[in-house]
């Protein structure tokens, strides 16, 4: 099942016992996100997104925490579990030619249905329920905007999917970046020196082009909701990937201010641009690692416009302190990006990046290991991966390691690593929110080989053989097992 919008994935949410309506009125400042994070870290079986329909002051309700659990993050992208779209993206980056007329004729089908869901472009349509209200004389007053940490600097939008066109090739880039109220029409773009956003800022600036047409998007399909967040190589379109997931192409109108198109099913559609050359102070700001991001210049996003729903609904996002919503639309993006890391180091069974790592700071892999130094090729070409050269810490262990279990990954790693010979440290990008490297963006990074040692690493030991059960024991024992009654409880 995928959907169109927000509304369907919220009624979806709904009959499956997925969505908590809250009525009782609350505050956008700390009190949504109070709630927020306590279901977010509590018991699993209450954890559930939630609804608030009686925000003070506004209208609009507050739609959080949907993406906050592997079900629901499932559910967004219209699969049973998240393997299910690596498989089924890996199955169409398999390049090898299917035996048979049976095999051509699937691989055919697969690679039509593919280039049908994302189209040769945006499926333009006239209108849309994202331009039922249009609003010429706009302000960002009408909207819940949170509070969320208490030293914030202000109140956050984090939840959006800001369109640019790189100001030379006309590419569109659709990112994730928070964005800081500063007034009724102005709002701070942290785009972080990385991503596709900042690096059209280099390219307006440097070519003195004055403004960045953009659209900031809120709502919409989940799909696209999602892909915001996706790190796509640069000059690959996101709603592509959308369109990939939802089977179908992303509908688009054109913005009725900027020389743009966004969705035509969003909530809201914030239309203004950018002044390249136009910085002000950003933050302070309660992130994914647990602490207040500094102050920093960042653009200013001048509102030209709003279009949106007649009876629209404002999504959000908090991050702080993990296990939190941001950690399982992480999962997702490992799960689905682990085809394309296999497409350059075939060698790869599995990744983890585990929330206690912040998606950056921490990435386990398991290889096929076949010849001397392969783990030691494996961490540098993932630092040459894309965003993955922000990857602070990895670490290779065997194929049959299971990276997805942390205890048997970490029993592994510290049995398995001498410390003087296995460890790679080096210096390089780091993640732009990083506040442990001494230097802004740059530090250290380090790459650990947990891998079982050749001879020809200079291990001259042998290595041991590991502790395994015999088939034919475990097979006897299992057949035993029901009748030896220890499932039972005692007494």
């Amino acid at each position: 099942m995928t959907f169109s919008d927000l509304p369907s994935f919220l009624t979806a949410l709904d009959q499956a016992g997925e969505l908590a309506r809250i009525q009782q009125s609350v505050s956008r400042d700390l009190e949504i996100t109070e709630i927020t994070d306590r279901v977010s870290k509590g018991p699993a079986e209450h954890n559930r997104a939630l609804l608030f329909e009686s925000v003070d002051g506004f209208e609009a309700p507050v739609a959080i925490n949907l993406f906050g659990s592997e079900a629901r993050m499932a559910l967004a992208l219209g699969v049973e579990d998240l393997d299910e779209i690596g498989e089924r993206l890996g199955a169409l980056l398999d390049f090898r030619l299917p035996s048979g007329l049976g095999g051509m004729l699937q691989r055919g089908n697969e690679l039509m249905g593919a280039l049908r869901s994302i189209g040769m472009g945006p499926s333009k349509v006239r209108s849309g329920p994202a331009q039922e209200v249009v609003e010429q004389s706009p302000s960002l007053e009408s909207l819940p905007v949170l509070k969320c940490w208490p030293q914030d600097g202000g109140r956050f939008i984090t939840l959006p999917q800001v369109i640019t066109r790189d100001p030379e090739t006309g590419a569109r880039n659709v990112g994730m970046y928070r964005l800081q109220v500063i007034d009724d029409k102005r709002l701070l773009v942290h785009w972080q020196r990385h991503k596709g956003g900042a690096e059209h800022e280099r390219v307006a600036r440097q070519a003195a082009q004055p403004q960045i047409p953009a659209a900031i998007v809120l709502g919409g399909d989940p799909a696209s909701m999602w892909c915001a967040s996706a790190p796509l190589p640069p000059n690959i379109d996101e709603y592509l990937l959308a369109g990939w997931l939802r089977g179908s192409p992303v509908e688009f109108v054109d913005c009725v201010s900027q020389p743009l198109e966004a969705p035509a099913q969003a909530e809201y559609v914030l239309e203004g641009y950018v002044d390249p050359s136009e910085h002000l102070p950003e933050g302070p700001f309660g992130d994914h690692t647990g602490y207040y991001t500094p102050v920093e210049p960042f653009p200013v996003f001048h509102l030209t416009a709003i279009t949106r729903r007649r009876q629209p609904t404002y999504p959000t996002t908090i991050v702080g302190v993990p296990p939190m919503e941001d950690v399982w639309m992480g999962k997702a993006t490992e799960r689905i990006f682990l085809p394309l890391m296999r497409l350059f180091l075939p060698e790869i069974v599995d990744v983890n990046m585990p929330a206690q790592g912040v998606f950056h700071n921490l990435v386990l892999v398991s290889i096929r290991k076949r010849y001397p130094g392969h783990a030691r090729k494996v961490i540098h070409g993932l630092w040459g991966l894309g965003l993955m050269m922000l990857a602070k810490t990895i670490v290779v262990v065997d194929d049959w390691v299971d990276v997805q279990d942390l205890s048997q990954s970490a029993w592994q790693v510290l049995g398995n690593v001498d410390w003087s010979q296995d460890v790679v440290i080096t210096q390089g990008p780091v993640d732009h929110l990083d506040h442990a490297s001494y230097q802004h963006s740059f530090g250290g990074k380090i790459g650990i080989d947990a891998t079982a040692k050749l001879t020809e690493e200079g291990y001259q030991r042998g290595w041991p053989a590991r502790i395994e059960m015999s088939p034919q024991v475990k097979a006897r024992i299992d057949d035993l097992w029901s009748g030896l009654g220890l499932d039972r409880p005692p007494g």
